[in-house]
């Protein structure tokens, strides 16, 4: 089999947590060479505790390293940093959110095609095998509702587990420019709603999961009738309508103290309910469940609860992330279907903002 030379770009929690250890651990896959985070002796710190060859600072110096692909899993905005990956030949893992508007889109789409090399979204619940259970019991399901809720409690209630570290600061000039890249990114997405949209920003691109996870599961929305953003921007819920006429119930209530994670994704029809439930990204070997009940076409009313293979969401999209390189498997999540995940987080708050339903337009 052959290897695939990555470095990783971002060395904080989800770094230290999922990537990192994912990728060692698929060792027939792919061999871990360089780490990079602009924030003094982060890198170093991680390429200390996971015995990696290099450490650096600067994206450049990763690029000019001898590596096949790269991870981005660093603070928003990641568009430069994938653009100048493209550029240098790599092929590029992206963590979500991709970014952050449609023309950042564009830009991505057209440097992968320019580079030829392969471009993936990072939306690891796409590749939960759970997930594609779930999937395969809505084959023919004509769903009538869907009940999506995301109950987060602090993430640190779960990172304590895991010894993540944060060494050194963020160079003033860095923080600077990655805020001045969001508030350009806001502007061209919103103009003159960019003050009020940039407010909402962390829970509106925050239902970044849930979107992608419908999306993949059930098709596009049709529209949005309604967002109520409240617990001090804390929280949200939005009704999404389908083509169909149903409609989906999308909640997202960061619940600070509260150790129990729940993220849950309901499907009804009139004789079926599909109920997948996923755990914390920061855990490691805590498995999604999948829940299916019914009535069969005697009457008789059923309950199945299927033994979830034993892989997490985040090592399958890994493992698919390799073959796309080296056997030319065709992505299931390209880079330009983020288009729909962007413009569906736009018209929600879009839909806050102006307190009016959206109707989507195709994209």
């Amino acid at each position: 089999m052959s290897k695939v030379r990555i470095g990783v770009v971002g060395c904080g929690a989800i770094a230290q947590v999922q990537h990192v250890p994912n990728l060692l651990e698929l060792d027939e896959q792919f061999e871990v060479l360089i780490v990079c985070d602009v924030a003094s002796g982060q890198a170093a710190y991680l390429a200390q505790r996971f015995n990696i060859e290099k450490s650096v600072s600067d994206i450049d110096a990763l690029l000019a390293a001898d590596i096949d692909a790269v991870l981005l899993c660093h603070a928003d905005p990641k568009t430069e940093v994938a653009v100048k990956a493209f550029a240098a030949g790599k092929h590029v893992l992206i963590e979500k959110p991709v970014c952050l508007t449609l023309e950042e889109v564009d830009e991505l789409v057209a440097a992968q095609a320019a580079a030829g090399t392969v471009g993936q979204a990072a939306y690891m619940k796409a590749y939960d095998p759970a997930f594609t259970m779930a999937k395969r019991e809505l084959e023919g399901m004509d769903f009538k509702f869907i009940q999506a809720n995301h109950l987060h409690p602090s993430n640190w209630l779960h990172l304590d587990h895991f010894n993540v570290q944060h060494v050194g600061e963020l160079p003033a000039k860095v923080k600077e420019a990655n805020q001045a890249a969001l508030q350009r990114c806001f502007h061209q997405a919103f103009g003159d709603m960019t003050e009020r949209a940039a407010a909402v920003w962390g829970i509106t691109y925050g239902l970044i999961h849930d979107l992608y996870s419908l999306r993949n599961m059930v098709g596009a929305p049709s529209g949005v009738k309604s967002v109520d953003i409240w617990k001090d921007r804390r929280a949200i819920t939005t009704v999404l309508e389908y083509p169909n006429e149903a409609r989906c119930v999308l909640s997202r209530v960061d619940l600070e103290e509260l150790w129990d994670f729940r993220q849950t994704l309901e499907v009804y029809s009139d004789d079926k309910r599909v109920l997948l439930s996923y755990p914390t990204g920061f855990a490691r070997r805590v498995l999604s469940t999948l829940v299916v009940q019914g009535i069969d076409g005697e009457g008789t009313s059923y309950r199945k609860e299927p033994a979830i293979p034993w892989e997490s969401g985040f090592t399958a999209e890994l493992r698919h992330f390799h073959a796309c390189i080296t056997e030319g498997v065709p992505c299931r999540t390209p880079l330009d279907e983020v288009r729909y995940d962007v413009q569906l987080i736009l018209d929600i708050t879009r839909a806050y903002i102006t307190g009016e339903p959206v109707q989507r337009e195709e994209s």
